[in-house]
């Protein structure tokens, strides 16, 4: 059998393995299919979305889909409130500025109201911010790259991890799905979370940006503590 087709089978073998459940423990898996865990790292990056590592679990796309998350869907929710907290969010960057954009419906208007004037280092994952920032002439652009996700319209995958990880940010703005003050700062893809928890660690400052609407929502996938931020900001702050 061909690699091609080894990896099939071990995906299809994954699916029967987790049934109806969320997850399975990531070494668990190595070791029922007789591989290594960075085998299984790989398979799910290579499983178009099939499925999705999460702290060293193995997550399935049902899951994912629970969060009712789907980017053409949410994009007209709460718009003016998003361009609001926007709006607030781009006062902070200043000149010659690394930052850090994260996905979803609300950035968009961040990235389209940086004054075209200043000269930024903009890291993004995904490529409705991307066509934005791209047509700036004073940015130099870092598009992290990987396996796409069309419903959330960005990129994941270990090399864009590791790129990202290598970066010094001065700020990164993140979004989120939900804040709430116990489960904490959440989103919809559990394939962001690895990608918005490195941008946290890189950043000497990270910001959230969020409607009020987002305010006590939890969704599926936690990435961060509601006081891990140096300042949310909203519509309403």
């Amino acid at each position: 059998m061909s690699r091609t087709g080894m990896r099939s089978d071990r995906l299809d073998r994954l699916a029967a393995m987790l049934g109806g459940q969320s997850h399975l423990k990531l070494g668990d898996v190595a070791a029922d299919l007789g591989v290594s865990e960075m085998t299984i790292r790989r398979d799910v990056l290579e499983s178009g979305g099939r499925f999705a590592c999460l702290g060293g679990h193995v997550i399935g796309a049902q899951t994912e889909a629970a969060g009712g998350y789907a980017l053409d869907r949410e994009t007209d929710q709460h718009a003016a409130a998003k361009a609001a907290a926007c709006a607030r969010a781009v006062k902070l960057i200043e000149q010659d500025d690394t930052i850090f954009i994260d996905c979803g419906t609300t950035l968009p208007h961040l990235a389209a109201l940086i004054p075209a004037e200043l000269r930024l280092t903009a890291v993004c994952y995904s490529l409705n911010i991307a066509d934005i920032l791209s047509r700036r002439d004073n940015t130099r652009l870092i598009l992290l790259g990987g396996v796409f996700h069309q419903g959330a319209a960005s990129f994941s995958g270990e090399a864009a991890l590791q790129e990202l990880l290598s970066l010094n940010i001065n700020k990164a703005f993140l979004s989120a799905g939900g804040v709430h003050e116990e489960r904490g700062v959440t989103c919809s893809h559990f394939h962001e979370v690895p990608v918005k928890q490195a941008a946290i660690a890189r950043a000497v400052n990270t910001h959230l940006v969020v409607d009020a609407s987002k305010f006590g929502t939890v969704r599926p996938a936690r990435f961060a503590d509601a006081d891990a931020f140096t300042s949310i900001i909203s519509d309403r702050t």
